[in-house]
């Protein structure tokens, strides 16, 4: 076995095996996986309920930092985007476009990584696959998952379902992730280090939906754009105004210094293990309760309301009591933060 990827090893010869073999199949291994057949085969528990199925690409630089690593960040991403609906994750798929001369070493730091991700979520990666490109096409990895899970009966949750009336919820501190990719990338140190929150989120939200059935309408993880352009999304596909008070939204004193620093605003910055909930008024405080019970979600607040003034736009109370107008970003703010 070399110690770097070569063209070589994306002929789909011995080569490709061994890379296979090597460095993919033992890490991820699972029954349906060590089949190595060209697609996965499986059925779906009896009366599990509905099928969710998403898909993602992770393009991410630096491939590792702080808390984190784009193995990492591909399993929690897809995890966390079939639980945004309600969706309990069962398998994934991945696929890696892998630059030659890449470090062996470091493909394998980065499949152990998605490896405890996945055992983490209660997931398994099923199927995969692996291209092999010329030096300087691929800026050394690129991967993409997709991911399928069962939406139990009686869930329903999106954006269409918010109403008037509702609370507005966020699991913990904003702009964690985007901040510990960038400051990485651009090799700035603070006195405390900042780290990503990436995190599968499917066992916190199994433990909101369970606290209180129905009253969960809506289930956001606050991704590129951060929480600022998901209010603004939500606001919009329903229709509903959303109010939200500055002082409420928790962030990191280290994040806050970082953003003031770049010019940057914390509420678009991106986050990976930070979701944004609509719920019922009357049942907020049992959700509230059931998030600050699990570990991804003993920081979890209440900062806001929705109403029916303004329809479909996102108000933002600020800490002078003034009212503003939040909107999505014209642009990229932190490009390759996930």
């Amino acid at each position: 076995m070399t110690e770097t990827v070569l063209l070589a090893h994306g002929s789909g010869g011995r080569l490709s095996h061994d890379l296979v073999r090597d460095v993919f199949a033992g890490r991820l291994t699972n029954p349906l996986l060590d089949e190595l057949d060209d697609a996965a085969v499986f059925a779906l528990p009896a009366g599990a309920g509905r099928l969710a199925f998403t898909t993602d690409s992770y393009v991410v630089q630096p491939l590792f930092f702080p808390g984190g690593d784009i193995g990492k960040l591909a399993v929690c991403g897809t995890v966390n985007d079939l639980a945004m609906r309600g969706a309990t994750p069962l398998y994934l798929s991945a696929g890696f476009i892998i630059e030659e001369g890449f470090p062996l070493a470091d493909l394998a730091r980065i499949v152990d990584s998605m490896a405890g991700a996945a055992r983490e979520a209660g997931v398994s990666v099923v199927t995969g696959d692996t291209k092999i490109v010329n030096r300087g096409a691929a800026d050394k990895v690129f991967i993409n998952t997709a991911g399928v899970g069962v939406v139990p009966p009686g869930v329903n949750v999106g954006a269409s379902r918010v109403q008037p009336g509702d609370a507005v919820l966020v699991s913990g501190p904003v702009g964690d992730h985007g901040m510990a990719v960038m400051t990485q990338r651009e090799g700035l140190r603070f006195q405390s280090l900042l780290v990503s929150d990436c995190a599968p989120l499917n066992g916190l939200v199994a433990a909101m939906l369970a606290a209180a059935p129905g009253a969960v309408h809506c289930l956001r993880d606050a991704t590129r754009g951060g929480l600022a352009t998901v209010l603004v999304e939500v606001a919009d596909t329903s229709r509903v105004g959303i109010e939200v008070d500055e002082t409420a939204i928790p962030v990191r004193e280290p994040v806050r210094a970082a953003c003031e620093l770049l010019g940057l605003d914390p509420l678009y910055v991106a986050n990976e293990g930070t979701l944004v909930a609509f719920c019922a008024a009357d049942a907020a405080d049992a959700v509230l309760t059931a998030m600050r019970a699990h570990s991804y979600g003993r920081e979890a607040v209440r900062i806001g309301r929705t109403g029916g003034e303004h329809p479909g736009r996102v108000a933002l109370r600020t800490a002078l009591g003034v009212r503003r107008v939040l909107d999505m970003l014209a642009g990229e703010q932190l490009p390759r933060i996930c």
